[in-house]
């Protein structure tokens, strides 16, 4: 709340603050609503100027972070649609309907075997990896590139929860989806970008 009421009092520090805490977040997450960086960033510009004037009918009801979060998502969700690119509402509100395997039920043992539905090939354990390849700017590129190909929504929701670090009630309030579209779509996401780091780490 101090910077809450910092930021309703004018305060140019609290407003950096702001801007050092989410201004690239924003930045990538609104990238994944328009088609290149310069729109993206007046995505993020446009959500700031609407957080000044709006910060007096802030009520706190969700936290400073869901609230700006919405803010923005809703900005690059206009934005979007005038360009005809946008995560559709129907991706982020219907994940539990889409039948789509994410894993290859290959990978799984049919019911004639002693144990259906377990692994028959399980995920390799990367325990024996070493760490400077994990974390290698290969392998980062490796994920995002996997990250790019998902489904808009899908994207969304794993570059808020695992590269933007959002619980999954902060993901839930900004996108205004349900807990299981948000844990379906995050499975989903996961899976294969796991899948694409096997195919590289084999």
């Amino acid at each position: 709340m101090r910077l809450v009421e910092a930021l309703r009092g004018g305060s140019e520090a609290a407003f950096r603050e702001l801007m050092r805490m989410y201004g690239a977040s924003m930045l990538r997450v609104a990238q994944l609503y328009v088609r290149s960086r310069a729109v993206a960033e007046e995505v993020v510009q446009e959500t700031w100027l609407a957080v000044l004037k709006g910060i007096v009918r802030f009520e706190g009801r969700s936290s400073l972070k869901t609230w700006l979060f919405r803010i923005l998502t809703n900005t690059a969700k206009t934005r979007g649609e005038r360009e005809g690119r946008t995560v559709p509402f129907s991706a982020l509100a219907g994940a539990e309907q889409d039948d789509g395997a994410s894993v290859d039920p290959d990978r799984f043992l049919g019911p004639e075997e002693r144990f259906p539905g377990h692994w028959s090939a399980p995920p390799s354990s990367w325990a024996g990896e070493p760490e400077e390849r994990l974390l290698a700017g290969e392998t980062l590129e490796v994920v995002q590139a996997a990250i790019d190909k998902l489904p808009p929504a899908q994207a969304l929701v794993i570059t808020m929860r695992d590269i933007e670090g959002f619980s999954a009630d902060e993901v839930c309030n900004a996108l205004e989806i349900s807990e299981t579209n948000q844990r379906v779509l995050l499975h989903r996401a996961r899976t294969r970008v796991r899948r694409a780091l096997e195919d590289y780490l084999s």
